[in-house]
């Protein structure tokens, strides 16, 4: 599971990944500069890419 995020939802991902996985999340920042993905809570860029593996 990998879900795209923003610094403001960064900690609901986290805490999504907790509760569905329950496994400690892999938190991966992302280059910005190169990447057209939105945040999956919101309609900002995505900073974050948040995993289980």
């Amino acid at each position: 599971m990998k879900i795209y995020c923003c610094e403001e939802c960064v900690e609901i991902a986290l805490d999504t990944i907790v509760d569905k996985c329950e496994t400690f999340p892999i938190f991966t920042k992302l280059d910005v500069d190169n990447l057209s993905t939105t945040c999956e809570y919101c309609p900002k860029p995505a900073t974050y890419v948040v995993a289980n593996e």
